[in-house]
């Protein structure tokens, strides 16, 4: 049996009452499991594809991110969602994060913020990472 890593999560951005205090709390469990906080700064901080900014009022606790082929797909995911119970949060464009970051965001059923996107042509190094258990 093979398991497939690396294909649906692009990031996870996370909201939280107090930087400081998660900021401790997610290094040291980061460290436990042989990782750490790869980027900080004194708004936020991230680890490989968790993100990490304290909430406001008017946001979700919870922002998923899940990796999309191409625009096509970003499009279908946006309107599945829709017609699934979501809510829209920010229909399919590009966004100012980087060249090519063209994203789509829906609100869960519970009022999660999900989003589909796609960040351009790109090479990947694997298709997946592959864990065979021995």
């Amino acid at each position: 049996m093979e398991f497939h890593r690396g294909r649906l999560i692009d990031h996870l951005h996370l909201r939280v009452s107090d930087l400081e205090k998660s900021r401790t709390f997610y290094r040291a469990i980061l460290n436990a499991v042989g990782r750490d906080i790869t980027f900080e700064t004194d708004t936020f901080f991230v680890a490989d594809e968790l993100f990490v900014d304290t909430a406001t009022d008017d946001t979700s606790r919870c922002h998923l991110a899940f990796q999309a082929d191409d625009k096509d797909t970003v499009a279908r995911f946006h309107a599945a969602g829709i017609a699934n119970g979501g809510t829209d949060n920010g229909t399919p464009g590009e966004r100012p994060y980087h060249p090519g970051y063209y994203a789509a965001y829906i609100l869960d059923p519970d009022g999660n913020n999900l989003e589909a996107v796609y960040h351009g042509p790109a090479t990947r190094s694997a298709e997946s990472v592959v864990f065979t258990p021995a």
